[in-house]
């Protein structure tokens, strides 16, 4: 498997003519490489909890909040719109889902938890301008609810890569049969831990 920041052509957006305010919502490999997103511990642990909670297919965005201990605090899943990508409808999409699950933290002097989006779609794992889009949403939405921004994770046929750090697996994958990866109670598993007292709220929520 190999990873890069080549634009990959298997992934265009859906026909609409660009325009100058769309193209302008959507960050660069380089813009997200300089923004000091910080880097996962065990982002295998972190995707693998993810895909056993959440079962994503393609065009399937889960975003989770974790703790400072890399501790899952809150996901939630929902299906990407058929229109054509633009990181203002990207934005509010994981702002309402944010809001539907876990408290702002705009009160902190600095943010205590970080927000991670992880996108199941087709293609390969190169970058494309979908990802770009959901880059600045994802940047956007952790503004507007007092978190930290962190890693975008593309989940493909191939497997799963973190944009930007180079690190990535080939298993799970988009076609990863549920609980093949994260599951409790298969030896060498490793599960995405929960914060303590988090049960109700890792009940995922979904808009399929």
């Amino acid at each position: 498997m190999t990873f890069g920041f080549a634009s990959s052509p298997a992934a265009p957006i859906n026909g609409a003519a660009d325009s100058p305010s769309r193209l302008a919502r959507m960050l660069e490999p380089a813009e997200w490489a300089a923004a000091g997103i910080p880097l996962l511990r065990n982002p295998r642990e972190v995707v693998s909890g993810l895909h056993t909670r959440h079962l994503p297919t393609p065009a399937t965005a889960i975003v989770a909040v974790l703790d400072h201990e890399e501790r899952l605090t809150a996901s939630a899943s929902f299906a990407r719109r058929s229109v054509p990508a633009d990181g203002w409808d990207f934005r509010n999409a994981l702002l309402a889902h944010l809001r539907r699950v876990i408290p702002h933290d705009l009160r902190r002097r600095a943010p205590a938890r970080t927000a991670v989006l992880l996108y199941c779609r087709d293609g390969d794992e190169r970058w494309t301008e979908e990802d770009g889009a959901w880059m600045w949403g994802l940047r956007d939405a952790c503004t507007l609810h007092g978190l930290r921004c962190g890693a975008y994770i593309t989940l493909t046929r191939g497997g799963w890569q973190v944009l930007g750090e180079g690190r990535g697996g080939r298993r799970p994958s988009s076609e990863s049969p549920p609980d093949a990866f994260g599951g409790t109670t298969k030896p060498g598993a490793l599960p995405l831990r929960a914060a303590s007292g988090a049960a109700e709220i890792l009940r995922r929520t979904a808009a399929r």
